[in-house]
C-alpha cells in the first residue's frame, strides 16, 4: 500500500512537470504581460486625451480666430474615445488598426494645432501654455515607450505559443491565438523635427504620426517620471 501511494506521488509529480514543460504556465504568463502593457497603451493615450480641453480652452482664449482648427481636435479627440479595446480584440489586425488610426487622427490634429499657434507669440509665452507642451510633450513619448513595450510583450507571447513544447498548451489547453501589435505608420522611418521650445520655427511643428517622439524626452518616459 505505502509502495503504491509513493508511486502515485511519483507519477503525479511527473506529470505536474510534464504539463509545466508544455506551456501550462508560461503561455497564460505571457499573454498576461501582454495585457498588462497594453493598459499602459491606454493608459497613456488617456492621458493625452485628458489634455486636449484644456489645451483647447487655452488657445480658444488668445486664438478665437482659429476655430476651424480647435473643432477638429476636438471632433478627432471624440473619434479616438469612441474606439475602444478589449483584451479579446488583441488578436483582431482590423481592430487594432482602427484603434491605431483613430489615435494617429488625435495626433495629426494636434500636430497642425501647435503649427498654428507659431502666429501667436503672446500665446507661447504664457505660462499655462508652456506647462501644457511640457505636459504633451511628455505624454507624446510615453505612448512611443508603452507601444513598444506592448509590442515587445506581443513578440514574447507569439513567440511562446508557437514554440514547441509550450505550443501544445497553446492549442491543446488553451486554444491560443496571435496578439496584434502596432506596426509603423507610413513615413515613420524619417526622424522628425520636434522642438517644443521653440515654436517659431517652421520645423518646430510636431509630426502628424504619433510614433513620433523626442529623443529628449525618451529616457525620462522610459523610466516613467511624470512632467
Amino acid at each position: 500500500m505505502a509502495f503504491r501511494t509513493f508511486a502515485r506521488s511519483i507519477l503525479l509529480a511527473l506529470g505536474l512537470v510534464s504539463l509545466s514543460a508544455c506551456g501550462i504556465n508560461s503561455v497564460p504568463t505571457a499573454e498576461e504581460e501582454a495585457n498588462a502593457r497594453w493598459a499602459d497603451v491606454q493608459s497613456a493615450y488617456q492621458r493625452r486625451a485628458d489634455l486636449v480641453p484644456n489645451l483647447v480652452n487655452t488657445v480658444r482664449a488668445a486664438a478665437a480666430s482659429e476655430e476651424d482648427i480647435l473643432t477638429q481636435v476636438i471632433q478627432a479627440r471624440a473619434s479616438a474615445s469612441q474606439v475602444q479595446l478589449t483584451t479579446e480584440d488583441l488578436n483582431d489586425p482590423a481592430k487594432i488598426q482602427q484603434f491605431d488610426q483613430a489615435q494617429s487622427q488625435l495626433g495629426g490634429a494636434l500636430s497642425r494645432l501647435l503649427v498654428t499657434v507659431e502666429k501667436y507669440p503672446e500665446l507661447q509665452s504664457q505660462a499655462r501654455f508652456a506647462d501644457l507642451m511640457t505636459q504633451l510633450e511628455g505624454t507624446e513619448n510615453r505612448i512611443e515607450v508603452a507601444r513598444n513595450r506592448y509590442n515587445e510583450a506581443v513578440q514574447n507571447y507569439n513567440t511562446t505559443i508557437r514554440t514547441f513544447p509550450a505550443t501544445i498548451a497553446a492549442n491543446v489547453i488553451y486554444g491560443a491565438k496571435p496578439m496584434e501589435g502596432f506596426k509603423a505608420q507610413a513615413g515613420s522611418e524619417i526622424a522628425p523635427e520636434v522642438n517644443f521650445d521653440d515654436m517659431s520655427s517652421p520645423s518646430a511643428a510636431a509630426p502628424a504620426n504619433d510614433n513620433a517622439a523626442t529623443g529628449a524626452a525618451q529616457n525620462e518616459a522610459a523610466t516613467g517620471t511624470d512632467n
